[in-house]
């Protein structure tokens, strides 16, 4: 017996070869940008006209990015049901900035 609500298999496989692609797309682009970002820091570390003051910061920044890029594209964070190992995770990163920002505060002050 067939219900209304049961899905054609072709119009699902479609559907799932379609977002499979669409994903693969995102990851390629998202591995596309953190090889940019590591040849940058790269280039950045190297080159003799830019501060150290300034290039510590900049790298730190490019990590970060690229976090985010590992978090959302790789690790799927960027799907539904991952709620929970999300507010892990960020709570985790919100920790630590706390925990390096009084260490900086405490050495420097």
């Amino acid at each position: 017996m067939v219900s209304e609500n049961s899905r054609n298999p072709k119009v699902d496989l479609a559907f799932r070869r379609k977002k499979n692609a669409e994903e693969m797309k995102h990851q390629v682009v998202s591995f596309a940008l953190m090889i940019f970002l590591t040849i940058v820091a790269f280039i950045t570390v190297g080159y003799d006209g830019i501060g150290e003051w300034l290039k510590v910061p900049f790298i730190v920044l490019l990590a970060c990015i690229q976090v985010i890029f590992q978090l959302y594209y790789f690790m799927h964070m960027n799907h539904k049901g991952h709620e929970g190992p999300q507010f892990f995770i960020w709570s985790g990163i919100f920790v630590t900035f706390l925990t390096v920002l009084a260490f900086m505060t405490i050495v420097w002050w």
